[in-house]
């Protein structure tokens, strides 16, 4: 057991299983399928196949973030057992959580002054934010203080390199991130979008590839460009998709191949449902450590 929760949201897509191994805690974000309202509870109630294959079969989806009432119902119980929260929210770039849980916490130290609770903004999404979380779990486990811990997870979040591409864009146009026309252009002539996230947590188009199997080359040649140490890297990689295993598996071959020296093999999760109600099916997006974002 440790002297403080770290915590997460469900929007950081790891496994149940991961979060339980590494005692790292989580809160549930929410979506709604043609009206009716469901966890984002890392594919639990929802197998993601299942969740995907309704997208594609036509199904409307809609999301929710954490309340600020939903973060202090959730935050309390670990206060009443007197322990201190460091809780890690999804980037403030696509999501308002990172506010509601500073309301939740300004309400809370005020209830509860003895306690401590720190709130950080991860700039980070997905799979990404997943892997900042873990690395803050590491630190953790090797003796960080909670103040330590948030400091370290501040000054180290923008070198988390973040990249993906889709190859159905009919979700993007759906979500009106790309125009109809271009959308309709791009599914004709097999257009890949390549995107990263910039240093405020903001998605942004970097270049437009096809076919998909250029996409699949690009984003491991980034990699190479932006990992640290280059093709010497090594940390940690992770990928996860919308139900588009073998284009995952493809990356993760090709950057197996290239970097050697990684710590493990790289990790394969699924992108969630809250996330995925955004992207559809199509997308792959890696992450890994690297050089600063700086724009």
């Amino acid at each position: 057991m440790h002297n403080y929760i770290l915590s997460c949201c469900s929007t950081a897509d790891l496994a149940k299983e991961h979060f339980e191994k590494r005692d790292i805690h989580y809160i549930c974000f929410h979506y709604f399928m043609d009206g009716k309202e469901y966890p984002d509870d890392l594919g639990q109630t929802m197998p993601f196949p299942q969740f995907y294959q309704a997208m594609v079969d036509g199904a409307d989806t809609k999301t929710s973030q954490v309340s600020a009432g939903e973060y202090m119902t959730y935050f309390e119980p670990f206060l009443q057992e007197g322990k201190d929260i460091l809780h890690i929210t999804l980037s403030s770039g696509i999501s308002g959580s990172y506010m509601s849980a500073c309301a939740a916490c300004q309400t809370l130290s005020e209830k509860y002054p003895e306690r401590k609770i720190r709130i950080v903004d991860s700039l980070s999404a997905a799979s990404g934010y997943g892997l900042l979380v873990d690395a803050v779990a590491d630190r953790r486990d090797e003796g960080m203080s909670l103040d330590e811990a948030a400091e370290w997870a501040e000054a180290n979040r923008l070198n988390l390199q973040i990249w993906f591409f889709s190859s159905d864009l009919t979700f993007f146009v759906k979500g009106g991130r790309v125009s109809k026309t271009a959308g309709a252009i791009g599914g004709m002539l097999g257009i890949c979008p390549l995107l990263n996230m910039d240093n405020a947590g903001k998605l942004i188009p970097r270049e437009k590839l096809r076919p998909k199997k250029r996409a699949i080359n690009r984003i491991v040649e980034v990699m190479r460009e932006h990992a640290a140490g280059g093709t010497a890297y090594n940390g940690k990689a992770y990928i996860c998709h919308s139900d588009c295993e073998a284009d995952a598996r493809a990356v993760a071959d090709l950057i197996e191949a290239s970097f050697p020296n990684l710590s493990e093999p790289v990790l394969i999760n699924s992108i969630g449902t809250v996330i995925g109600s955004h992207t559809g099916p199509g997308t792959v997006a890696l992450f890994y450590w690297g050089d600063a974002r700086i724009n």
